[in-house]
Formats: structure tokens, C-alpha cells, sequence
């Protein structure tokens, strides 16, 4: 039986150090230090089952004494995030049971649990529309009843529903060409997984989507980063990086890119669309966020004219819509549909019949439901990036003209020391890295702005008081620089 320490997986002391960034706070160094390793196993920084460096190495990689990487260490084996055994040293892993979400015990003692605000998910609450469209969905449930209620590639009316939106968009789609997922993580997963392998190269956005890299990881496939700067992909870059990587697929965001907010242009997904016939790769397109446009015109359709069998696009009702939702999609060549659907059998055969009603019927009202929703997704942009530059006025948040988050430029690479720190304070933030496909990102931090008006000002008081806490040095912010972050 194969020992549950075993793995390929390792990581120098050195590693660790490039991980961890500016990982230091003010107190003891240990707490510190073990804060930082446990931000990093939790959001997958650092792998579950990696070998990590022995106390010695890693205390002359951080110029600590041994006796903080010690104390460290100690700490997360009592806490359930390192073992260890004789032959297979220190290794990463999880409690058996995760403490429930909440402050760390050294919070004031005034802070309670429900004061806790988590910014950590970028999703919104349900639209008012909603309720409605349960209601209706309910009356149409009883044709349903005498079925078995399975359909593995999605109830013909949603699918038919999905094919007019993307027609209308400009991208003529046939209902055969539309899967029904289970979420777009799913549609992610498979993906992936029909198309990559160990060792073979998925091509992304550094930084994504973190799930997406998830969906990699799992594959045992290899990512390859492609960077994306203030002004969005380098289509330059990305057209050598498939040339000499050969990827089995590409994974990008061209909508309101999670977490930096840019999008590409029309002309810029007509390149791509070029490059994935000409290299015969497929290309992903996550559209998940097109419809949360805020300013200006909604983005065009990334599949272009439909044509293209070398791309695919995806979509999900959670960010849209409701993240109780559970119900994504993929629009794609009908075989390559056809094989999805045949995979998709193994684990998961078919999606809730109600929640895919639910859709079909947002879908019918989407234009009133998604202007509430943009309505209110622009009130709490602009409050943010308000009570950011009263509280935080060193910081440097873009203003994207869709999606959910901002992506806050800190001015100084100790956003995982940060993150570590914020619970303390009633408030959970996900660091820079947790975003990246390669170490690195620690000036940055992404911060949703989906709370309602009340929680996103008690989040920035509780960041402002973390980030007094961390004793970082306010930089004057410049006038002439431009709004958008650089990676």
C-alpha cells in the first residue's frame, strides 16, 4: 500500500522563500512563519503532499535561527498541516478536520464570529428576480415527474435557451453544440481532463481563475504561464508561448479576467481564434463574467462566427446569476460536445432538473434581472474603491469595467503576510498568490466588492487595521500613474 507521506513533490528552502514573499509581522517570528506556510497550503500555493525543506535549510533560506523554522514547524504538525516520519521528512497535508471559517484566536475579544466578513469568494447573493423564477420553474416541474430526470447533456429547453444567447451574441449555435454542466467548474474539469494528461501542457493566464488551476493540478498536467500586464494578455507572448510549449490546451479569461479585470479586444479574440486553427490547439474562452459588464458596451462573442472547432467557450450561472445555482455550460464543436457528454458519464449524469429550469427561465429575463444586478455591482465598485482611498489611500486599486473584484496593487509584496493577518481583524482576503501559475504576486490582493454596502465598509476598517498592524510603510500616491496594476 503506497505510504500516505510518499510524493515526487518537493520544494528547497529557497522555494519556500520565493513562495512566502515578505511573509514577517510584528510579534514572535514563528506565529508568523507559520501563518504564512498555512495560507499557503490552504489556498494551494503549496501543494498538498509536498516535501518540504528540512528546518535547517529552510532557516538559512529565510535568515531566521533554526529555532523559529523549529517552533513553526511544530506549531502546523499540531495543527494538522504538516507530518512527519522518519524516511520521508516534512510533508504538507490537512487536518483531518478544517477549523470552521472564522478569526484566529487571538482576535479582540469583542470581535464575534458572525462580525467576520469573507471576501475570499467573489460572488454576489441572489438577484431579486429569483423567487420568480423558482416559482415558475416549480409549475413547470410536474412534466418532469414521470421521466427519470436524467439528461446528461442538459434539458432540451436550456440547451435551446443557451444556443439563442450565444446566436444572438453573433455566434450562430445549434442546441447539439451546447453541454449542461453542474457548475463551470465541471465544464473546466472536463475539459481538461478530456484533453490533457500527466505531464502534458495546459497553457494560462498568470494570473486565473485558481480553480482552473485546480483543474490542471488534478490532470497531473503541467501549467504554463502566459503573463498578463495592465493593458491584458501579450498576444505576442501568447502566440510563441503555444509555439515552442505546445499545449494540449489553452485556458484564458477574455471577459472582465479574473482577478486583474481586463478584457480582450475584438480584434484581439480574432487572433486568437486564428491561432488556435493555425496550431491546431484548443483554445478555452471562460465566460462566466461577460454578462456583468459595468461600463460600456458588452464585450463581443469570443467564438467569433462559430466556426472555429479549435475553440470553446464556457459559461455558469453562479457568477451571473447565484452561486446556489449549481448549472454551467459549454459551447462547442457537437463532437466535441458529444465526447464531454460520453465523459462526463463517468462521474456525473445529469444536472439538477429544477436549478436547470431556474436558468432557462433567468435566461428568458435576463435583460431586467441583469440590470438590477449591474445596478447594484457598479453602487458597490465605486463604494469600494471610495472607502479604499479614504482608509488605504497608499494602495492602488484598478477600476475594471466588469466582473466582481478589484485588483489592489499594495505597494509592497506582503499580501499573503496580510491575508495571514486580516481574520484577526473580521475580515478574510484571498493574497495575490493564490492567483498565480508561478510564485510571485505578493503586491497584490484581490477584493471583491459583491458584499452588501454595510460588510464592505466594516471589511475595509478590518483591513485598515491589519495593514496597521503589519507596519507596512505608506507609499504618497502618485498622481500620474495609471489606475490599472502592473503584474
Amino acid at each position: 500500500m503506497t505510504d500516505e507521506l510518499s510524493s515526487d513533490r518537493r520544494i528547497s528552502g529557497h522555494g519556500v522563500a520565493a513562495l512566502l514573499g515578505a511573509w514577517t509581522r510584528p510579534g514572535p517570528a514563528y506565529v508568523a512563519l507559520a501563518d504564512a506556510l498555512r495560507q499557503a497550503v490552504l489556498s494551494g500555493a503549496l501543494p498538498l503532499r509536498t516535501r518540504l525543506p528540512g528546518e535547517r535549510e529552510l532557516a538559512e533560506a529565510l535568515r531566521v535561527s533554526r529555532t523559529t523554522t523549529t517552533a513553526a514547524y511544530d506549531a502546523l504538525r499540531d495543527e494538522g498541516y504538516l507530518v512527519s516520519r522518519r524516511g520521508s521528512g516534512t510533508v504538507t497535508t490537512l487536518p483531518a478536520r478544517l477549523p470552521q471559517p472564522g478569526p484566529a484566536p487571538t482576535r479582540p475579544t469583542s470581535l464575534r464570529p458572525d462580525d467576520l466578513v469573507d471576501l475570499t469568494t467573489a460572488a454576489p447573493q441572489a438577484p431579486e428576480g429569483l423567487h420568480d423564477a423558482v416559482r415558475d420553474a416549480l409549475d413547470l416541474l410536474p412534466r418532469y415527474l414521470p421521466t427519470t430526470g436524467y439528461s446528461p447533456a442538459g434539458l432540451p429547453e436550456l440547451r435551446a435557451a443557451i444556443a439563442a444567447r450565444y446566436t444572438e451574441r453573433g455566434t450562430p449555435t445549434t442546441p447539439d453544440q451546447v453541454l449542461v454542466t453542474t457548475g463551470g467548474q465541471e465544464a473546466i474539469h472536463l475539459l481538461v481532463a478530456a484533453h490533457a494528461g500527466p505531464g502534458d501542457r495546459v497553457l494560462l493566464e498568470h494570473p486565473t481563475y485558481p480553480h482552473a488551476l485546480d483543474a490542471v493540478r488534478a490532470a497531473s498536467a503541467r501549467p504554463v504561464a502566459v503573463p498578463s500586464g495592465p493593458d491584458g494578455l501579450d498576444l505576442d507572448l501568447l502566440a510563441s508561448t503555444v509555439r515552442q510549449a505546445s499545449p494540449r490546451l489553452a485556458y484564458l479569461i477574455p471577459d472582465h479576467r479574473n482577478p486583474t479585470g481586463t478584457s480582450l479586444s475584438a480584434d484581439e479574440r480574432a487572433r486568437v481564434r486564428d491561432l488556435a486553427v493555425r496550431t491546431r490547439t484548443l483554445v478555452v474562452g471562460d465566460e462566466a463574467l461577460t454578462d456583468l459588464t459595468l461600463d460600456g458596451p458588452e464585450p463581443a462573442s469570443f467564438a467569433g462566427d462559430g466556426t472555429a472547432a479549435q475553440v470553446a467557450c464556457l459559461g455558469s450561472a453562479s457568477k451571473t446569476y447565484w452561486g446556489g445555482l449549481r448549472i454551467g455550460w459549454v459551447r462547442a464543436h457537437r463532437d466535441l460536445v458529444g465526447r464531454l457528454t460520453a465523459q462526463r458519464a463517468h462521474v456525473d449524469i445529469g444536472s439538477s432538473v429544477l436549478d436547470q429550469l431556474v436558468v432557462a427561465r433567468l435566461l428568458a429575463e435576463r435583460d431586467t434581472v441583469l440590470a438590477q444586478r449591474r445596478a447594484m455591482l457598479r453602487e458597490r465598485r465605486d463604494l469600494l474603491r471610495g472607502l479604499l482611498a479614504q482608509r488605504l489611500p497608499g494602495w492602488r486599486p484598478n477600476l475594471p469595467p466588469g466582473g466582481l473584484a478589484l485588483w489592489v496593487d499594495l505597494g509592497a509584496p506582503v499580501s499573503s503576510a496580510l491575508a495571514a493577518l486580516a481574520p484577526r481583524h473580521g475580515v478574510r482576503v484571498a493574497a495575490g498568490p493564490v492567483f498565480g501559475v508561478e510564485p510571485g504576486l505578493e503586491r497584490y490582493l484581490r477584493v471583491p466588492f459583491t458584499e452588501p454596502p454595510e460588510r464592505l465598509e466594516r471589511a475595509v476598517d478590518g483591513l485598515a487595521r491589519a495593514w496597521a498592524e503589519l507596519g507596512v510603510v505608506e507609499r504618497a500616491p502618485a498622481q500620474a500613474e495609471p489606475s490599472l496594476v502592473v503584474i
